[in-house]
């Protein structure tokens, strides 16, 4: 009876001992070492003791899942990745094309390129129909929306832009039909293809920027890529090509050679007026067309990382986000006004004197000294606020935000343009006539530009890392912030509960702090003077063409390519300013 007693007790614990692993190892160590048999007596234990045998089942499913989501991990940067190498291709294809007209002009002509920008046009034209009309109108096509992507002043400066480049073909197709004597029927069809191109990218993009897409998700990927490496393309060629400068400028010494008695081989326009409010309209819109590409590409690029992302079911706009008030800031929206009407009178003045045939000398040294006046006050304004910053009581939000890291790297990228044509202008001002009043300005304009652009980067993007104040982490029982949001059911119930005491807390410190007023009065005091620097080149004649300085010292060709290569990214950087300084004002 002892041996038996010993012998069924010891086969009792050997039974038993399946049972107690599971509890004790980890699932992987689970899907790693149990063995068929162990899974049998996991079952027959299990019937013995009523127990239920969840604990296997959910390492199965758990494994499952995983892997599932790890497959579709893998597809997606599998997709990106193709994608990706597609725009690569077809931007080093019509980068060669571009190259080669603009160095061998025999071999490949203005022609070729228009006609393979033609054909990438009509490819991306299709697709954004097809996404329009198919993809989008899927039963699950689009089941998140990115909150953060497609602000109202990303897609009301999308159409802004969008109409004035649509302006800016119609003055073209204009001007060729004025000059249809003496230039092919075959030149009239590109601006019209592109005026559709135009139309029909700018509807879709302000309806679908926010669409996190989820069915035919690679084929999504690469018409999203193509339409960027065609916006793209587009841009190179406004930067490089200068044609139709040229041609306006050769009529316009052949117009007066021919009054002085000379007779000139240059094609004339047939009616002198129409042909003047043609050539006006086309080189006053021309940098629009640079600016629409690039916010066309950063709006691109959003929807094709939204493409197959989830979103967590509480990521949505903020409820609690506050209205833009004033909140009582009265000196930052006084001097904000007070450097908008200024600069408006200035700019006015120039562009009056401006239409004329030549510029004073006087003209220029009042648009720099503006510059000069403007740019310290607002350098003085960020590291003011980057220092207030640093005294502030909110914690830097270390949450891992795309939409934030991409706003940053386009505010540090656009900021290279005006940076670059500053350098540009202090190399040939030192290099020449440095003691002149009109280039001592030009150069403290160029120096305090490149420091304005430094500080102002600094302050807004300490501004957007810190947390917001309707986005308080709430105090656990000891003490401590937590550091993620809640993740289990239970915690999850006390969303309302937070939402409200955030709102009572906003309630109770209605009446800001020194701290939190001053930051809004700097916000406030920045984003006019960055609307106002944002008018001022977008519009009218620009002072870096008309001076002279820099054209005679670089040469014609390429002070065109270094200023409309830069020119657009300032004015595009001005405007991502605005929407990074309101997002300042209202976190504060």
């Amino acid at each position: 009876r002892g041996l038996g007693g010993r012998y069924s007790s010891s086969q009792s614990k050997s039974s038993l001992s399946p049972l107690q692993a599971p509890s004790v190892a980890s699932p992987e160590a689970q899907g790693i070492g149990a063995a068929p048999a162990e899974g049998n007596l996991v079952h027959a234990g299990a019937q013995q003791t009523g127990a239920p045998a969840s604990s296997r089942q959910k390492s199965w499913l758990v494994r499952h899942f995983s892997l599932l989501l790890r497959r579709d991990r893998q597809a997606q940067k599998a997709g990106q990745l193709f994608s990706g190498l597609l725009a690569l291709n077809v931007v080093f294809l019509g980068g060669a094309f571009i190259c080669s007209m603009v160095f061998n002009n025999v071999a490949v002509t203005l022609g070729d390129v228009w006609i393979l920008l033609a054909a990438l046009k009509a490819l991306s034209l299709l697709w954004l129909l097809y996404f329009a009309a198919r993809t989008t109108r899927h039963p699950h096509a689009v089941l998140y929306h990115d909150p953060h992507a497609g602000p109202i002043w990303v897609r009301g400066s999308l159409v802004l832009f969008g109409s004035c480049t649509i302006c800016l073909n119609v003055f073209r197709v204009g001007y060729d039909v004025s000059h249809i004597h003496c230039k092919s029927q075959l030149e009239l069809i590109f601006p019209v293809i592109e005026i559709i191109f135009l139309g029909v990218q700018t509807w879709v993009l302000w309806k679908h920027c926010k669409d996190c897409v989820q069915v035919r998700t690679n084929l999504t990927r690469c018409g999203l890529m193509l339409t960027l490496a065609t916006d793209l393309l587009l841009w190179v060629l406004a930067v490089t090509n200068d044609s139709t400068h040229r041609e306006i400028k050769a009529e316009l010494n052949a117009l007066m050679e021919n009054s002085s008695g000379n007779d000139t081989n240059t094609c004339l326009c047939l009616n002198a007026t129409v042909c003047e409010v043609f050539q006006k309209g086309y080189l006053m819109l021309y940098p629009f067309s640079t600016e629409y590409c690039l916010l066309c590409c950063a709006v691109l690029f959003v929807m094709w990382k939204n493409v197959g992302r989830r979103l967590a079911p509480h990521t949505g706009a903020h409820p609690g986000t506050p209205p833009f008030h004033l909140h009582g800031a009265i000196f930052g929206p006084l001097l904000g006004l007070l450097a908008l009407v200024a600069g408006v009178c200035v700019f006015v003045l120039f562009q009056i004197e401006a239409s004329g045939p030549t510029i004073a000398r006087q003209y220029f040294a009042l648009y720099y000294a503006f510059y000069v006046a403007v740019l310290p006050a607002m350098s003085l304004a960020c590291l003011a606020g980057t220092a207030i910053h640093g005294l502030e009581e909110r914690e830097l939000d270390t949450l891992k935000n795309p939409t934030r890291s991409l706003d940053v790297v386009l505010l540090m990228g656009a900021a290279l343009g005006q940076m670059g044509i500053a350098y540009f202008s202090i190399v040939a001002i030192v290099a020449t006539r440095p003691h002149e009043l009109l280039n001592r300005l030009i150069l403290a304009y160029s120096l305090l530009l490149i420091l304005q652009h430094i500080v102002q980067n600094l302050f807004i993007i300490e501004g957007l890392h810190r947390r917001p104040l309707w986005e308080t982490v709430p105090e656990g029982p000891a003490g401590k912030q937590e550091a993620e949001p809640p993740r289990r059911g239970s915690l999850l119930e006390l969303g309302q509960d937070l939402r409200r005491a955030s709102l009572a807390y906003i309630h109770s410190y209605s009446h800001l702090n020194w701290k939190r007023r001053a930051l809004k009065e700097i916000s406030l005091f920045l984003i006019l003077c960055n609307i106002t620097l944002w008018m001022m080149p977008a519009f009218g004649i620009h002072p870096e063409f008309e001076n002279g300085l820099e054209q005679d010292f670089y040469g014609y060709q390429t002070w065109f390519t270094i200023v409309n290569f830069g020119l657009p990214l300032g004015v595009f950087y001005r405007m991502h300013s605005v929407g990074g300084l309101v997002e300042v004002y209202l976190e504060a």
